[in-house]
């Protein structure tokens, strides 16, 4: 497979970036995306060319370090992680546009690496309970009912990644600040603070930068881990019950 990539590179966060044209060519159609960029770095390194800088960790679509903006798409055309993107999901002779996410909130640090380090202060300002920790309690001491117990796996399946920002024509971050509430907000341990977490959280993803809520949708066509939009209808019904009660 031969391919003709357009990828953004930026030199540093105060750089001035553009796209840079490069060709693969004989690229494995099992090849990740990633792979395919590991490829034409090991090309640019012969070259004596200074490599594309992007994120990636684990490589299994668990940790969320990896996305980036596939031609216009997060992380692709795929609803998964850029890492689990496959290049059989192109074919021979395209054109990729590669972009690291867009949003006020992630700049730029190089190429295609953004700081998310908002996502962190998010979490940070509210994502955390009140209740002791230490050994495992018995599993059945605190009843949870399995609705609310699956639901709250569901949320916490949000790996952070950031693609509901870059698809989002707002740049929010209310599908994952959403995820987070859910998570807890569904299980015992995590009512004590309920009230103010919603408040707490919200100031922060605001202070960040992020954009506001839309209903569009985008957010959660593409979440690689399908987190379902319901979540912000569950953020606001918390906000709103803390706004009654003066939080």
């Amino acid at each position: 497979m031969n391919l003709t990539l357009k990828i953004w590179r930026q030199a540093g966060p105060k750089a001035k970036g553009d796209m840079v044209t490069y060709s693969v060519t004989d690229i494995s159609e099992d090849m990740s995306f990633l792979e395919m960029l590991d490829v034409l770095n090991e090309q640019l390194n012969a070259r004596g060319e200074e490599p594309i800088a992007f994120d990636s960790d684990c490589r299994e679509g668990i940790c969320g370090m990896c996305g980036l903006m596939i031609s216009g798409q997060a992380h692709g055309p795929e609803v998964t992680t850029t890492c689990q993107l496959h290049m059989r999901s192109f074919t021979d002779g395209d054109e990729i546009t590669v972009e690291p996410w867009r949003a006020d909130a992630f700049p730029v640090i190089k190429d295609l690496v953004v700081d998310r380090s908002a996502f962190d202060r998010i979490i940070q300002a509210g994502g955390f309970i009140s209740a002791n920790t230490g050994a495992a309690p018995e599993a059945h001491s605190v009843p949870v009912p399995k609705p609310n117990a699956d639901r709250s796996f569901m949320a916490a399946a949000c790996i952070g990644c950031g693609a509901c920002v870059a698809a989002c024509p707002n740049a929010s971050a209310m599908l994952f600040t959403g995820a987070k509430l859910t998570h807890l907000g569904e299980l015992p341990q995590g009512q004590p603070e309920r009230e103010a977490r919603v408040v707490s959280m919200l100031n922060q993803h605001d202070h960040e930068g992020f954009g506001g809520c839309t209903n569009v949708g985008a957010c959660s066509e593409a979440c690689p881990k399908e987190i379902p939009l319901d979540v912000i209808s569950q953020l606001n019904r918390d906000l709103r019950t803390a706004l009654m009660h003066g939080e």
